[in-house]
């Protein structure tokens, strides 16, 4: 059993091991740990929303990998040229859970919510590609610490893909420059954009992919549809 998971132990007086359920705090820490989906994950910060200690917020994210309800993505830092960031980032496993428990609030901007939970469904797409596939091939992001980011870095033998995913209908100069960026670095990656647009195009050496055509080519034991 986990030190801090949602059932803790307790001896009473005949001596014997009581569980007693800690469901509220857990699903205070769910919601809570709905806001960086998406994003990197900073656990002092959760832990400090939840009023709960670190080691117990770990376990919680623990509980979720085990599961498994959310993974963390690591970056990617092959034969990194540029400082990358040091937290992983964290997503669901499955975008109708995330939007389940993330709250709208009154302040929050659509693509807030909408633009994570796009990416959320491109990752459990990709993710069910290696893993019904049996491809050699992990997934990371990259970010450096001045901010250029690539949502999803995946790197094996089946492959060295850049993915950026872009909720939106048309592809502006802006949303390649953390693909090119990385192509600097990684001239043997290729790069691919992912949009909601209805045309390929291809902007800068970098080609761009309505994300319905992608996925509809994402089967398993083949190659990345690019």
């Amino acid at each position: 059993m986990r030190p801090g998971s949602i059932f803790s132990t307790r001896l009473d007086t005949a001596g014997e091991i009581e569980l007693v359920r800690r469901l509220d705090d857990f699903s205070r820490f769910l919601e809570v740990a709905s806001f960086p989906h998406g994003r990197m994950l900073n656990v002092a910060d959760i832990a400090r929303e939840c009023v709960a200690g670190r080691n117990t917020v770990e376990s919680y994210l623990g509980i979720l990998e085990d599961l498994p309800i959310a993974t963390r993505l690591p970056v990617f830092r092959r034969r990194a040229e540029r400082a990358v960031v040091a937290h992983a980032k964290l997503y669901f496993f499955d975008c109708g859970v995330f939007r389940s428990l993330r709250p709208a609030c009154p302040l929050d901007a659509r693509e807030e919510i909408a633009g994570p939970a796009f990416e959320g469904l491109v990752l459990q797409h990709l993710r069910a590609w290696i893993s019904y596939g049996d491809a050699d091939c992990r997934i990371h992001f990259w970010r450096t610490r001045g901010g250029s980011e690539v949502d999803f870095v995946l790197y094996g033998s089946a492959g060295f893909h850049a993915v950026e995913v872009k909720n939106s209908r048309s592809v502006r100069p802006s949303d390649l420059r953390g693909l090119r960026t990385f192509h600097q670095g990684y001239p043997e990656c290729s790069p691919l954009l992912l949009y909601r647009g209805d045309e390929a195009l291809e902007r800068n050496g970098v080609l761009c992919l309505p994300v319905d055509r992608f996925l509809r080519g994402l089967i398993p034991g083949r190659d990345l549809p690019c």
